[in-house]
C-alpha cells in the first residue's frame, strides 16, 4: 500500500518546445536539451538510472546519445504536455494539481499602466520607482541608492505575471512592506488580475544591496478545488516546501516551510520525510527558475542540475516502501535562449517507489494534470477536475 507521495518540482527545467511554441515565440526552446549542448553533456547518472534520458525527446542529455539512455529504468518515465495557456509558474502548478487555465494571466512588458500605479500610490501614500520589466538584483543596483533617499517604492515586474515591490527594511519594516503588498493585491483585479504580487524586502548599502529571505508572495486563489485540497479533506497531511504555500494561496496546504536555496528546499523536504505523516509533500526548487533561467546564467544551471542530482540517492535512501516520488516541472526557462522570459515547453515527468513496475514508458501525456489525478487515486481521494490517471499503468502487479 502506498500512503506517501513526494512530489518534486524542478522550477523551469523544460526538455523542448511544444507544438504552440510558435504562438509565443519559443521556437527552438529546450531547456534541458540546450544547456546540455552548451556544456558538451550533462552528469545525471541517478536521474539517468531512474529513466530521464529514455523520455522521447531526451537525446541530448549527454555527449553520448546512447549513455544518457538506460536498458532497465529504475523508475517510470513520461513527457507532459501543457493543456493550459500560458506558461507560468501559477499556471503550471496549479494545472498539476488540477486547473485548467484558459486565458492566461496579464503580463506587462512595458510596464503597468498609469491607472494601476496611480491607484497603488494613491492607496498606500508613496511614490514608486521603476514600473518596468527588470531583474530582481539589477534593479535594486539601479534604483536602491535613490529609493533609499526618496523612500519611494521600487515597483517592477518579469516576464511573469507579478507586481513585484522592493523596499529596504530599515526604511520598510517587513510588517509594513507585507501591508503594503496586501494593498496591491487587493487593488489587482478585473483585467488587471496578476497571478502574485511578491513583496521583495532587501538590506545593505549602495553597491551592496542584498534581497533577504524575508520574500512573501501573494497569489489569486485557486478557482476550485485541487488535488491539495482532497488529500487534505481526506484526512492526510500536505505538506509544502518552498513557495508551493503561496503558489496555492495557502489552499490545501496543512503545514508549509519556506526555503533559502534548493539545498534547503532538499534538506526540509528529507525533514518531513521523517516525520512519519502519511499523505502528500510537495516541494519547489526554485534556484533553477530565479537563480539561473531567468538570468540566462547557463553554465550555472548545468551545475545546478548536477547537483540535484547528486543527491537524489538521498531521498531514496529515505524513502521507504510506502511511498513514491514524482520528479517533474511547470514549464521551460531556457537559459540558452534570446531574452528572460519562460518558455513553452514540454516537462519530464520520472517517478520512482517500491509500488510502482519499474521501465514503464507512458509515453506523451496530454496535460500536466495526470500527476494530480494519479497523486489523487494513489491515495484513495476523489478525482480532481482535470487529468487522467496512469496508476493502472505503473502499479506494481
Amino acid at each position: 500500500m502506498i500512503d506517501r507521495v513526494i512530489w518534486i518540482v524542478l522550477d523551469s527545467v523544460g526538455m523542448g518546445e511544444l507544438p504552440d511554441a510558435a504562438a509565443y515565440g519559443d521556437v527552438g526552446s529546450n531547456t534541458i536539451g540546450n544547456i546540455a549542448k552548451k556544456v558538451g553533456g550533462l552528469a545525471l547518472p541517478n536521474l539517468t538510472r531512474l529513466g530521464l534520458g529514455n523520455i522521447e525527446g531526451m537525446e541530448q542529455l549527454s555527449k553520448d546519445a546512447s549513455a544518457a539512455r538506460t536498458a532497465k529504468p529504475e523508475g517510470i518515465f513520461a513527457r507532459l504536455s501543457e493543456l493550459s495557456n500560458g506558461k507560468d509558474t501559477i499556471t503550471g502548478h496549479w494545472e498539476m494539481a488540477g486547473i485548467f487555465t484558459e486565458r492566461p494571466f496579464p503580463t506587462y512588458p512595458n510596464g503597468f499602466p498609469p491607472e494601476v500605479i496611480g491607484a497603488f500610490e494613491k492607496a498606500v501614500g508613496v511614490g514608486t520607482l521603476g514600473n518596468k520589466t527588470a531583474s530582481g538584483t539589477e534593479i535594486l543596483d539601479e534604483l536602491g541608492e535613490e529609493h533609499m533617499k526618496t523612500k519611494k517604492l521600487i515597483v517592477y515586474t518579469s516576464a511573469d505575471s507579478v507586481f513585484q515591490i522592493a523596499a529596504h527594511e530599515e526604511l520598510y519594516p517587513i510588517p509594513k512592506l507585507y501591508e503594503i503588498c496586501e494593498t496591491a493585491r487587493r487593488l489587482l483585479d478585473g483585467q488587471h488580475t496578476v497571478a502574485r504580487v511578491i513583496a521583495r524586502p532587501f538590506i545593505g548599502s549602495p553597491g551592496a544591496f542584498t534581497r533577504t529571505a524575508n520574500r512573501h508572495d501573494y497569489a489569486i486563489a485557486p478557482p476550485y478545488d485541487t488535488v491539495l485540497d482532497t488529500v487534505a479533506k481526506n484526512g492526510l497531511a500536505v505538506m509544502a516546501v518552498g513557495k508551493i504555500v503561496d503558489i496555492f494561496n495557502g489552499r490545501g496546504v496543512t503545514e508549509s516551510v519556506h526555503t533559502k536555496s534548493n539545498d534547503d528546499g532538499i534538506d526540509k523536504t528529507l525533514g518531513y520525510m521523517q516525520n512519519g505523516k502519511t499523505g502528500l509533500i510537495f516541494t519547489n526548487l526554485v534556484d533553477f527558475d530565479m537563480k539561473w533561467g531567468h538570468r540566462n546564467d547557463y553554465a550555472a544551471y548545468a551545475k545546478g542540475l548536477e547537483a540535484f542530482d547528486a543527491r537524489l540517492p538521498e531521498i531514496l535512501s529515505a524513502m521507504t516502501e510506502r511511498d513514491v516520488l514524482f520528479l517533474t516541472a511547470d514549464h521551460g526557462c531556457d537559459p540558452t535562449f534570446p531574452g528572460t522570459d519562460h518558455t513553452r515547453e514540454y516537462v519530464p515527468l520520472v517517478g520512482y517507489g517500491a509500488g510502482f513496475t519499474p521501465g514503464v514508458d507512458l509515453g506523451t501525456r496530454k496535460s500536466f494534470a495526470d500527476i494530480g489525478q494519479t497523486i489523487a487515486e494513489i491515495l484513495s481521494c476523489e478525482p480532481i477536475r482535470y487529468g487522467e490517471s496512469f496508476l493502472s499503468l505503473i502499479r506494481r502487479k
